[in-house]
């Protein structure tokens, strides 16, 4: 099939052409004619497959020249750093049209994007947050609008956006076309989709949170957090395939400290570190100093997961285990993206491992191990976090079933019920006198009572 097949205006052909892209991907090729037809679309795929251009392309051909003021278009996005990749498809999609469009999110002053709305634009691409607040402002006019996209719609509700959204279809008019694409199709997905769409087409390019085949994934047990920092040292200094990483943590105080610690071991401008913590440019900066290829390695939380559109990533490197398991799909499909081939490499501790287990179920595929490399050193761990790992998987093992009562009772119970076995096995104890070696006569009771001295003979 070609995008010629689709029936694109000119404009949309050239900029397709321009991108190199010859065949329509299969979310492509399912879902174009669903959107341009006007129908409703759930589309699940997951990252790297081509999912911004399957709803773009045909809301391009759509709104299909400027007009007016007011926008006619809205695309949602959960996190600033995707809604500036969508705005980047955007510019290279529509560089042949007159067409209008603004980004707006957080984390920078709203002048600029207020301006920018105000001066006219066909379609907008927004966080949730920064839409209402420009919206209550006065500043932006909805009832134009005739199509709304939901992008990475798990994560947007992950995150908690739910309340958000809900305030932005009361306001926005009623009638209206209604596009909801997400990697993973889980039951909160499941019952936004009853809420928001009408008479949903669902298209689906591969199974819910499959990777893509094109990412080759390594699971390496590691005991504790100083031998994780000191495999990925050895990673990044003995891996001459690694040439474009991004290590994945779970929380911004790792992230940083990960990212002193490679500073110390690496040439410090082949690091750059994004979190939440991290100003907009700093991040805005990182990601392009990244994407042309001067930074070798990107620690990032997964803040950032969603947003990264890096086709050259050979490697994703998950430092910790997410705790949301769909998470797991989203980073590694950072790496393997358009075709090109990649490897995820993932570490796991003890505490970690009921986390990889649930993850292998979302994915239907158990994770292959592999033994730490050689020169790997490992490190003895400490009592403190050997005691945080016990509590973690007591929890752990308490959701799974709430009679657990932790680790000590289990310990005690065993000990005891050995104690028992023992006991059974030697045989029932002798109730008798107990015989201590002494003869006391048969008139004890009224002899003398022997106090253990010895008397003289009067």
């Amino acid at each position: 099939m070609t995008f010629e097949e689709f029936k694109l205006n000119p404009q949309l052909l050239n900029a397709v052409r321009d991108l190199g892209y010859e065949t329509p991907t299969e979310i492509q090729q399912k879902s174009i004619p669903q959107v341009m037809a006007g129908h409703d679309v759930l589309g699940i795929a997951q990252t790297g497959t081509g999912k911004t251009a399957a709803y773009l392309l045909p809301l391009l051909m759509k709104v299909r020249y400027a007009q007016g003021t007011h926008p006619r278009a809205l695309v949602l996005a959960p996190t600033r750093e995707l809604a500036m990749q969508i705005e980047e498809s955007l510019r290279q999609l529509a560089k042949y049209t007159d067409l209008r469009y603004a980004v707006a999110y957080g984390g920078v002053g709203p002048k600029t994007q207020i301006e920018t709305i105000v001066a006219g634009i066909d379609i907008l691409v927004a966080t949730p947050g920064r839409m209402m607040d420009i919206y209550l402002k006065g500043d932006l006019v909805l009832k134009e609008l005739k199509t709304l996209v939901l992008d990475e719609a798990d994560k947007m509700m992950d995150m908690g956006f739910m309340p958000q959204i809900r305030r932005i279809l009361e306001v926005i008019p009623v009638k209206r076309q209604n596009l909801l694409f997400s990697a993973t199709f889980a039951e909160k997905v499941e019952k936004l989709s009853e809420e928001f769409l009408e008479f949903p087409v669902r298209v689906e390019a591969t199974p819910p949170a499959t990777p893509a085949v094109t990412v080759r994934q390594v699971l390496y047990e590691v005991p504790n957090l100083k031998t994780k920092a000191h495999l990925l040292e050895w990673l990044m200094q003995h891996d001459k395939s690694i040439n474009r990483a991004i290590v994945f943590t779970r929380t911004r105080q790792t992230a940083e400290n990960t990212y002193r610690f490679l500073a110390r071991k690496l040439p410090e401008e082949q690091i750059r570190v994004i979190h939440a913590n991290k100003g907009q440019n700093t991040r805005i900066n990182s990601m392009e100093a990244f994407k042309e290829g001067n930074v070798r390695v990107l620690v990032a939380t997964d803040v950032a997961a969603r947003g990264i559109d890096v086709t050259q990533v050979s490697h994703v490197i998950n430092f910790d285990v997410p705790l949301v398991y769909e998470d797991y799909v989203h980073r590694i499909g950072r790496t393997g993206r358009a075709n090109q081939t990649g490897e995820a490499i993932t570490f796991m501790t003890r505490a970690e491992q009921y986390h990889v287990e649930k993850i292998q179920k979302i994915i239907r595929m158990t994770i292959p191990r592999e033994p730490l490399p050689e020169g790997v050193e490992i490190f003895p761990t400490p009592f403190e976090e050997e005691q945080a790992m016990a509590r973690e998987i007591d929890e752990q093992r308490r959701r799974e079933d709430p009679a657990f009562q932790g680790a000590f009772h289990e310990k005690k119970a065993k000990a005891q019920k050995a104690a028992d076995a023992k006991a059974k096995k030697a045989g029932p104890k002798n109730t008798g006198p107990k015989n201590t070696g002494k003869s006391t006569g048969p008139n004890k009771s009224s002899g003398p009572k022997k106090t253990g001295k010895k008397f003289k003979a009067s």
